[in-house]
């Protein structure tokens, strides 16, 4: 079983920065499919960016490319998104999920551990 804990969330304006990190405890696989994902009231769960913690492989959603980055600190079994040019529409409940399977074949309703999320509030 493994545990997930997210932090940093936060109220910033528009073009501010935002740092999230995720703690992974428990049973700790030696790779793992690990993102970040979002829910805005009203809309369905989106992918934001995903990291293979084996090879660093990532993958962002389209709409945080260039501005958001996703990184993996094995050692300390952290998961970070560091976000910047943040937009009012980034306004969203942040979680972050691991599976040990492949980025490339993992739904986003698949992943097998998830956090509880922590609040991203952007005003303009």
């Amino acid at each position: 079983q493994v545990q997930l804990v997210e932090s940093g969330g936060g109220s910033v304006q528009a073009g501010g920065s935002l740092r999230l990190s995720c703690a992974a405890s428990g049973y700790i696989a030696s790779t793992y499919c690990m993102g970040w994902f979002r829910q805005a009231p009203g809309k369905e769960r989106e992918e934001v960016a995903l990291i293979w913690t084996g090879g660093g492989s990532t993958y962002y959603a389209n709409s945080v490319k260039g501005r958001f980055t996703i990184s993996h600190d094995n050692a300390k079994n952290t998961l970070y998104l560091q976000m910047n040019s943040l937009k009012t529409e980034d306004t969203a409940m942040y979680y972050c999920a691991a599976d040990p399977r492949a980025c490339t074949v993992v739904p986003v309703a698949g992943f097998r551990y998830w956090g509880q999320g922590t609040q991203v509030t952007v005003s303009s």
